[in-house]
């Protein structure tokens, strides 16, 4: 069975779901509640951003949706998979296979060429890389041509349409994206958003975005908005300008307490 045929990509179902999810870093005195009791649902098929002011649990959402750190107290379920009570090893496998990153720093390894950095997450998963895929997936990205290039060799703009690649390249269902576009210039990084907007489209794959940057928010299909470590609103249909405005307000909310920055919340 292909992993087209084990991994439906069409838009229905559940993409995402958090179940009163909570992290605190350090103890007593110290404590720092990154987040608080998040509950979230996301459809599959869905491109979803995530914003908020420093500190108010962007970065932790990701981390413990993604699998990349363990919450506190709650349930994170994936496909409607749950991630918790599972060793290491078992949780290294289901990223491989579920989940998709990109980061704004493109990881990329030097010394391979752009279709080798495509082709790694496969091997890293001791499966065999489909060169017809793997080409396929970056004549989609627009690097048809750049095959044999080291990532030297290529733009910003470029180097992170390699790790888009990288992310799709095992068709997993949920791909992260965290500040993506932080260190691309404006054209670079409208190029990048619309790729991972036609990521949505074309593969069927449900996109997180965490950025602070209300213009990639408005290439999303909805916001989400966190304030110290709790869901603060949500907007469908975003524009810049009504992200901008909504992050006005969240930044003259009292003071209270401070959450780390970090992760995820409810529709």
């Amino acid at each position: 069975m292909s992993d087209r045929e084990r991994r439906p990509t069409g838009r229905s179902g559940e993409a995402l779901r958090l179940v009163s999810v909570s992290k605190v870093y350090g103890t007593g005195d110290g404590a720092v509640t990154a987040l608080d009791g998040v509950t979230l649902s996301l459809p599959a098929g869905s491109f979803t951003a995530v914003m908020g002011p420093s500190g108010s649990g962007k970065s932790t959402l990701l981390q413990c949706a993604a699998g990349l750190d363990r919450p506190d107290q709650g349930q994170i379920l994936v496909g409607g998979e749950e991630m918790g009570g599972v060793g290491e090893a078992a949780l290294t496998r289901f990223r491989r296979d579920r989940i998709g990153f990109v980061f704004q720093q493109y990881n990329l390894l030097p010394t391979l060429t752009v279709e080798e950095n495509t082709a790694l997450p496969l091997r890293l998963a001791g499966r065999k890389a489909d060169r017809e895929n793997v080409r396929a997936v970056l004549a989609q990205v627009g690097l048809g041509g750049r095959l044999g290039h080291l990532p030297e060799e290529l733009s910003g703009g470029q180097r992170q349409r390699v790790a888009i690649a990288r992310a799709l390249v095992t068709r997993p269902g949920l791909i992260f994206a965290d500040e993506p576009t932080g260190a691309l210039d404006t054209r670079s990084a409208r190029e990048v958003l619309r790729l991972l907007r036609e990521t949505v489209r074309l593969h069927g794959s449900t996109v997180v975005l965490v950025t602070h940057d209300p213009v990639a928010a408005s290439y999303a299909d909805s916001v989400l908005f966190l304030a110290d470590g709790r869901l603060a609103g949500h907007l469908a249909a975003p524009t810049a300008v009504a992200v901008a405005e909504r992050m006005t307000r969240l930044g003259d909310r009292p003071a209270g307490r401070r959450a780390a920055d970090s992760p995820l919340t409810e529709v």
